[in-house]
């Protein structure tokens, strides 16, 4: 008897909200980045070279992230009140997205 092939299931990537401390589809969250050369910014790509860390797009979660300093031991660097700035307008500038469980299936919403 020939064995029955089961489809393979892609794995969705999770990562922790450093606001937060929640785990979350990857695609949910944004991507900050530390570069080798020490710059802070957020990675629209998610592909920048450096260290990462993850956040929701919302500002609750960048308030929490800046009062306990978990941005900060996240990427490993000290982080200026210039970029905390450049993060609250890019987080603003993100648009509202419903969390993947309330996407409808295949991306598609």
């Amino acid at each position: 008897m020939a064995k029955q092939q089961q489809p393979k299931v892609k794995k969705v990537p999770l990562r922790q909200c450093v606001g937060c401390q929640e785990m979350t589809v990857k695609k949910d969250l944004l991507r900050i980045v530390r570069t080798p050369e020490g710059s802070v910014f957020l990675d629209p790509t998610g592909k920048k070279s450096g260290r990462g860390a993850y956040i929701h797009p919302n500002r609750d979660c960048l308030a929490k992230s800046v009062k306990g300093k978990r941005l900060e031991r996240a990427l490993q660097h000290p982080i200026t009140d210039e970029v905390y700035a450049q993060l609250e307008v890019g987080i603003a500038a993100r648009p509202a997205q419903p969390p993947a469980a309330e996407r409808s299936p295949g991306g598609v919403t």
